[in-house]
């Protein structure tokens, strides 16, 4: 159902039939476990750590899916971006936008860009140029999966006090209070580290460009298919999300051409058990004694 609650407070709910509870292999984050999966194979992509970066090799033409689970025992909300665009509402990705809610201990697959409540575009790996940034117009942060994680605004729970109390005591905040805390921003969490990266990326990439083997990936707007979601209403703790996660990729080979991946080693000598059997016979005796 939708809520009647502000477009900056709503938030899509997802299908509580995605609870599930093993965490996903090769995942990155800490209140959100993000992982990313090769749809055509079910395989969770391995994550390669280089520099400060997370990296996965794409495979181009393969649908792929974000998995999240919820590392908490309470509601987050998870505003995500591919290639910097946002994919519920498709506007460049800022922190302010809308995102996916999951309850606690939740695991859900988010499959595509969101074309309405009950469908979405499939992403899939695909050369720069054919990617949806690409060809709307903002391929400059193609190659990036990110997603910014807020906690939930906490209630104060009711007051009891005497019955005698002044009423102005007693008042509890209407059910339409603002909850945005705009005054109080909690620290982002590792923006010190972010800020770091960030210098030094610049420098890594055009370093690297030279040996680049391949066109960039981007992703691309697949075909549509049902993904159903509800509306409900999330009150950020904070303007500032708790934390940002953020998964880089391009092919193998490209991976391998900047150093992500390590080469792969040359293929041992097979060896042999038995490497002196010309053929059937028996153990000969020993030289005689002279």
């Amino acid at each position: 159902m939708r809520s009647s609650c502000a477009p900056l407070l709503c938030a899509v709910a997802l299908a509580a039939s995605t609870l599930l509870a093993s965490a996903p292999a090769h995942a990155v984050g800490r209140l959100l476990d993000v992982s990313v999966i090769d749809r055509d194979t079910g395989a969770p992509l391995p994550v390669y750590r280089h520099g400060s970066d997370w990296w996965i090799a794409g495979r181009p033409g393969a649908r792929y899916a974000i998995q999240l689970r919820n590392a908490s025992g309470e509601r987050v909300m998870g505003v995500m971006s591919v290639d910097g665009v946002n994919v519920i509402t498709g506007d460049t990705a800022a922190w302010e936008q809308s995102g996916y809610v999951l309850s606690g201990w939740q695991n859900a697959r988010i499959t595509g860009w969101r074309k309405s409540d009950a469908e979405v575009a499939a992403f899939h790996f695909t050369a720069l140029p054919y990617s949806y940034a690409a060809r709307t117009g903002r391929p400059d942060n193609v190659g990036v999966i990110g997603v910014a994680v807020f906690r939930e605004q906490l209630r104060p729970p009711p007051f009891i006090g005497p019955m005698a109390a002044p009423m102005e005591r007693r008042r509890m905040p209407a059910a339409g209070d603002a909850t945005t805390n705009a005054n109080s921003p909690a620290p982002l969490e590792n923006e010190a580290q972010d800020k770091a990266a960030d210098a030094g990326r610049s420098a890594r990439e055009s370093a690297v460009r030279p040996r680049q083997a391949a066109p960039h990936l981007g992703t691309g707007h697949g075909e549509r298919e049902s993904a159903w979601v509800s509306h409900t209403r999330f009150d950020r703790r904070s303007p500032r999300p708790q934390e940002i996660i953020s998964i880089r990729y391009d092919s193998h080979e490209n991976l391998v051409a900047m150093g992500v991946i390590a080469t792969d080693p040359p293929p041992l000598p097979h060896a042999q058990a038995f490497p002196g059997s010309a053929g059937s016979r028996y153990t000969p005796d020993p030289p005689a004694w002279r």
